[in-house]
């Protein structure tokens, strides 16, 4: 079996296949050659997450890796509604000098958690991917470019064939919904989708809605998921 935490960083953050570069360290320009040449970048987020314009991924808030940008994206979230702060008066800067902070080691966001152990991190690139296939942009012409490309790019055999495998059947939400099993499972699988997706279609919008609603999260703290977000994709 393949490390999913590592897939996840490969995603997200830490080591692009095929580039010997982190995309924390240059997270724009590996998926500005990833649209140029994908063959040569190689890069997961690049393929799945950067095949539509305007999708992109913040250097400062990805500094940490995959998993843990998600922990710590929803970690400011639920941290900032928890503390009664309403979305307008949060203003999250994410700069190259002030860098995402990770959750304590003792919360259920910390990446090293029980709840973010390797299944769970699997259900996250589930949920990405999921995102990404919300709008329908990723059709049979494309879901076998991307296999294509996906082969080229020197992932481990088993990572490979999950992620074929992935987008060839049809999402399974109602399977996403089940893995999330605590509060915090459920801020981190929205993050993960949204940090996926710009929901500027009706499609993305309703997918993004749905899945608040069938993870039973308030509304407040899906605004404040909605900034933490927005503010690391700037």
């Amino acid at each position: 079996m393949f490390d999913a935490k590592k897939l996840l960083e490969q995603f997200l953050g830490s080591q692009v296949p095929g580039t010997g570069k982190s995309v924390s360290g240059s997270a724009q320009d590996a998926l500005d050659m990833a649209r140029r040449n994908p063959l040569a970048a190689g890069a997961i987020a690049g393929l799945l997450l950067g095949t539509k314009t305007g999708r992109k991924l913040s250097t400062s808030a990805l500094k940490a890796g995959g998993l843990a940008a998600i922990a710590g994206l929803g970690y400011q979230a639920y941290k900032n509604y928890k503390a009664g702060k309403s979305p307008e008066q949060v203003t999250p800067q994410l700069t190259v000098d002030s860098p995402l902070a990770l959750p304590p080691p003792q919360s259920p966001f910390h990446p090293e958690s029980d709840a973010n152990d390797d299944a769970f991190a699997l259900v996250l690139v589930r949920a990405m991917i999921s995102a990404a296939r919300a709008d329908g942009h990723i059709d049979d012409v494309e879901r076998g470019r991307i296999i294509g490309k996906i082969s080229a790019a020197g992932l481990d055999p088993d990572a490979e064939t999950f992620l074929e495998s992935e987008l060839s059947r049809p999402a399974d939400l109602d399977g996403l919904i089940a893995a999330a099993t605590t509060e915090e499972q459920k801020v981190e699988l929205y993050t993960a989708s949204r940090l996926a997706i710009e929901p500027d279609t009706r499609a993305e919008r309703g997918y993004l809605d749905l899945l608040a609603g069938r993870l039973e999260l308030p509304d407040g703290l899906v605004d404040h998921i909605d900034v933490a977000v927005t503010a690391a994709k700037s």
